[in-house]
C-alpha cells in the first residue's frame, strides 16, 4: 500500500510528519512525500529520506498514491489525477462546504473526514478538532498580550503597584480551556462563559470564575458542542456579557455550534463600551464570528477596541500543529490500515461516521452524521 503526503498549498503544516511516516514505513506501508512538503512546518526532505519516505514531484505522489492525507481536501482538478479508488484523508467539513462532497462523489473515489470522526472515548486520540483548537486557544492569548497597552500579570514595583489584566473566554471547550491556562499562566485573572454546565467544574479547576447565565439548553447528545440556544437565553446572555465586557481587558471568543453559524454574543454596543485598548480574539470567525464587529481574516480597530477575527491560529504555530495532527492521523490508521492494506468495517462507528464517500457512492447525507 502506498500513502502519499503532500504540500499544503494555502498551509504551513503538513499533514503527515517524519515521525509518523517511519511509523507507517515500519507497517510495509510505502511513503511517498511531495518535495519541500514539510518546509513551512521546519521539516526537511532529509527528515522524510530518514524515515523512509521517497521524494517526489506532486503529480508523480498524487498519481500512485493508494492513498493521500492532507489537511485540506485536494481540489477537483486534481483529483482527476488519482487512481481508481483512491482513498483520500482530510477535513472536509461537510457541514460548511457541501459542495466540496459532492463535487469529489463524481469521481470513484473514498473520502473520510476526519472533522466528522465521532466525539466518543475510542476516539479520543483521533480528534483533530482537538488538537488544533488547543493550538489556537494558546496562541489566541499570546496575540492578545501581545496587542494589549498593559501587562497581563499584577506587578508591584519601585515605582508603584500594576494591577492584573481581566480576561473573559466566551466557550470552554477545548480552546477555551487552554486560553484559560495560558491566560492564568501569564497572571491574568480570568473569567469563562459556556452554556454547557459540565464546563463548570473544567473552568474551576483551572482557576477562573464560571460564569453562570439560567436557563441554558445542555445537550449531551452533540457530542460535547454547543446547541442552539433560545432567544430569552440570548437576550439574557448578551445582557451579562455586556456587563462582563466591560471590565475585561481581553475577550478571548470561542464558541460554535456544529453545523450552523457562530452565534453572535458579542454585540456592536458592547464593543463601543470597552475600553480603549482592549483586545477581542475571535476564534470563530470563519463561521461568522461571535463579535458582531468580526471580520473573518483581519484584525480591525472599533472605537478603540482591536478586533482580531482569526480561525485558523493553529497553522501559525505549524510545527507542533503538524505533530500533533500526524499522531491523530496516524490513530485514525491503525482502524483502517489490516495486514498493511486498507479494510473498511463500515460497523465500527469511527469509520462509519467519517466515511462521506465510498467508491464514488456518496454516504454522508443518506445517513446520520
Amino acid at each position: 500500500m502506498i500513502l502519499g503526503i503532500i504540500k499544503e498549498l494555502q498551509d504551513a503544516r503538513v499533514a503527515i510528519s517524519p515521525d509518523t511516516a517511519q511509523q507507517l514505513h515500519g507497517m510495509s506501508v510505502q511513503v511517498l512525500c511531495e518535495e519541500n512538503a514539510g518546509k513551512s512546518a521546519y521539516l526537511s526532505n532529509e527528515d522524510y529520506v530518514a524515515a523512509g519516505a521517497e521524494i517526489l514531484d506532486r503529480k508523480n505522489v498524487l498519481e500512485k498514491s493508494d492513498l493521500i492525507v492532507s489537511i485540506n481536501p485536494l481540489g477537483v482538478d486534481e483529483m482527476s489525477l488519482l487512481k481508481a479508488n483512491t482513498v483520500l484523508v482530510s477535513s472536509y467539513q461537510p457541514f460548511a462546504e457541501p459542495a466540496i462532497i459532492k463535487e469529489a462523489a463524481l469521481f470513484p473515489l473514498t473520502i473520510f473526514s476526519l472533522d466528522m470522526i465521532p466525539r466518543i472515548s475510542l476516539a479520543q486520540s483521533m480528534d483533530v478538532l482537538s488538537s488544533m483548537a488547543s493550538v489556537a486557544g494558546y496562541k489566541a492569548v499570546l496575540l492578545a498580550a501581545t496587542q494589549l497597552p498593559r501587562y497581563f500579570p499584577m506587578l508591584t514595583t519601585a515605582a508603584g503597584s500594576i494591577p492584573p489584566a481581566k480576561i473573559l473566554v466566551i466557550g470552554a471547550g477545548v480552546a477555551g480551556l487552554q486560553a484559560i491556562a495560558t491566560a492564568k499562566r501569564l497572571g491574568g485573572v480570568v473569567e469563562a462563559f459556556d452554556t454547557r454546565s459540565a464546563s463548570k467544574e473544567e473552568v474551576q479547576s483551572l482557576g477562573a470564575k464560571f460564569v453562570e447565565v439560567e436557563g441554558a439548553k445542555d445537550d449531551r447528545a452533540a457530542g460535547g458542542y454547543a446547541v442552539e440556544q433560545t432567544e430569552e437565553f440570548k437576550q439574557k446572555q448578551s445582557a451579562l456579557v455586556h456587563e462582563k465586557a466591560l471590565k475585561a481587558d481581553v475577550i478571548i471568543a470561542t464558541a460554535q455550534v456544529r453545523g450552523r453559524k457562530a452565534p453572535v454574543i458579542i454585540m456592536k454596543e458592547t464593543v463601543a463600551a470597552m475600553r480603549a485598548g482592549s483586545v477581542i480574539v475571535d476564534l470563530a470567525a470563519s463561521t461568522g464570528g461571535n463579535c458582531e464587529s468580526t471580520e473573518n481574516g483581519k484584525t480591525v480597530v472599533k472605537h478603540g477596541v482591536t478586533i482580531i477575527g482569526d480561525s485558523d491560529l493553529a497553522a501559525t504555530m505549524p510545527m507542533h500543529a503538524s505533530q500533533l495532527f500526524s499522531k491523530n492521523v496516524a490513530n485514525f490508521l491503525k482502524i483502517l490500515l489490516k495486514d498493511s492494506a486498507l479494510q473498511f468495517d463500515f460497523d465500527n462507528e469511527i469509520v462509519k461516521s467519517s466515511c462521506l464517500v465510498h467508491e464514488g457512492q456518496l454516504l454522508y447525507g443518506t445517513k446520520n452524521n
